[in-house]
């Protein structure tokens, strides 16, 4: 037992910082200039959700998903942390699930698009996981392919489909489509954390800002005033 209190968060990251941000750069170096399709899916896919176009929004962030678990966790990041691959699978379960829902239209929320605080949230944590984000890394002093950005990078599209959940699903369906994302981030958090960066801060704030906004669900009739 005195041995494994012994150990701290880092024990446990199989890479340095400069390892893993140097990973992120090589995304953005080799899919540039995919990230402005992305970005332009990420912005189509808000519009959706607030058009109450609900199904094609949940359409367009599937294969978002699906190519984030292939061309970062299989490719890239199981080179690093033997677990990337099951994260991989994860991700895919995820696009998966969207798929579904868009087929479907499982948890939909059928009501008007008024700003209710789960909605206005939602918007909050969407527009940030899109444009704030991929501007936190330059605006560090980082280089400008290390931007984060959504459908190419693993945590920006975490954040913005936390977001986009908000807007479009209510009750069982919500909880169901947010539990991989939230879980991602947490790991991502702690993974950060341990390589003291303080982007892991922003992914729990962001993380519990989204719980609330589950939270609030109850009050998705009545709108913001």
């Amino acid at each position: 037992m005195n041995e494994w209190t012994s150990y701290q968060l880092q024990d446990f990251i199989p890479f340095t910082a400069e390892v893993y941000f140097r990973l992120l750069e090589r995304m953005g170096e080799n899919f540039w200039p995919l990230h402005l399709l992305t970005l332009a899916l990420g912005a189509a896919t808000l519009v959706m959700a607030l058009k109450h176009r609900t199904r094609i929004a949940c359409l367009l962030a599937a294969p978002l998903w699906a190519f984030v678990a292939v061309a970062f966790f299989f490719q890239r990041y199981a080179a690093l942390n033997w677990a990337g691959g099951y994260v991989g699978y994860a991700f895919i379960a995820q696009a998966v699930l969207l798929a579904l829902m868009a087929l479907t239209g499982w948890g939909m929320d059928n009501a008007p698009r008024a700003t209710t605080p789960p909605v206005a949230i939602g918007i909050a944590i969407t527009l940030f996981g899109l444009i704030i984000m991929p501007l936190m890394a330059p605006l560090s002093g980082g280089s400008w392919f290390q931007a984060e950005v959504f459908g190419i990078h693993a945590d920006p599209t975490a954040v913005t489909t936390l977001g986009l959940m908000l807007i479009m699903l209510r009750g069982f369906a919500l909880w169901i489509a947010v539990i991989i994302p939230a879980l991602w981030l947490v790991v991502s958090g702690l993974t950060l954390q341990a390589l003291d960066s303080t982007g892991g801060a922003v992914l729990f704030a962001v993380l519990a800002i989204a719980l609330i906004g589950g939270g609030l669900e109850k009050y998705r009739g009545q709108a913001v005033t």
